[in-house]
């Protein structure tokens, strides 16, 4: 026995715009066989039968009434991996909305609201009107936006230049001059001049005998600073 697939449904409407004037009816159901697909629409009717799945394959059908005249030449529709995506042109043009799917006012399980297309009936005027083109394109190309994703990740690769900082190891490497053997060679020469570089034996750099001299003027030593505080 055929099961009933998952039919979501919304609609807009318009008493002068023909292309909001429809409904939205997706056959949520996965792995569609395109061969085994049969769909009919009149201007009164709806039904659907084919087999789907991927692993467990099985039958899947419905007939339904609709509650108003629909235009079959002016509908489309699109099969894709996840479903059969309708748009059904509304004959009857007018500003209120259908009350319901069906002509029968029963409440059928699988026919559910598709709350991603449903918009109340008073805000649908400053919306644009649908494209005539595939109905299940604009979610798939949403999908398609993810192919931003690497860019983004591209732009992490810009942190990798905050591995330039280490460049300034190579300060470092400055500081290699202090190796300053050139410096040995001018206290050699100092001291082959005589006394003059004997005074340079106090401290390995001129830095450390001009500290020396400036002790010596100095301020007094913190011992003898600190009764007087």
């Amino acid at each position: 026995m055929a099961i009933h697939p998952e039919v979501l449904w919304a609609q807009r409407s318009s008493e002068i715009d023909e292309k909001k004037n429809i409904l939205y009816l997706t056959v949520n159901l996965p792995d569609i066989k395109p061969d085994t697909l049969e769909y009919e629409l009149t201007p009164t009717s709806i039904s659907f039968k084919a087999k789907a799945g991927s692993v467990d394959e099985k039958e899947y059908a419905f007939s339904l009434d609709l509650l108003g005249e629909v235009v079959p030449e002016a509908s489309l529709k699109s099969l894709t991996s996840r479903a059969l995506a309708l748009v059904l042109r509304k004959k009857e043009h007018k500003a209120e909305f259908w009350p319901r799917l069906t002509k029968e006012k029963i409440k059928t399980s699988y026919i559910k609201t598709d709350f991603s297309k449903w918009v109340d009936e008073d805000e649908q005027d400053g919306e644009p009107a649908p494209a005539e083109e595939d109905p299940d394109m604009g979610g798939m190309g949403g999908m398609g936006g993810m192919g931003g994703l690497p860019g983004g990740m591209g732009g992490m690769g810009g942190m990798g230049g905050m591995g330039g900082m280490g460049g300034m190891g190579g300060m470092g490497g400055m500081g290699g001059m202090g190796g300053m053997p050139g410096g040995m060679d001018f206290e050699a020469m100092m001291k082959s001049m005589g006394g003059a570089g004997a005074g340079l034996d106090a401290g390995p750099s001129g830095a450390d005998v001009e500290s020396d001299d400036s002790d010596d003027d100095g301020p007094p030593p913190l011992e003898e600073a600190g009764p007087s505080a």
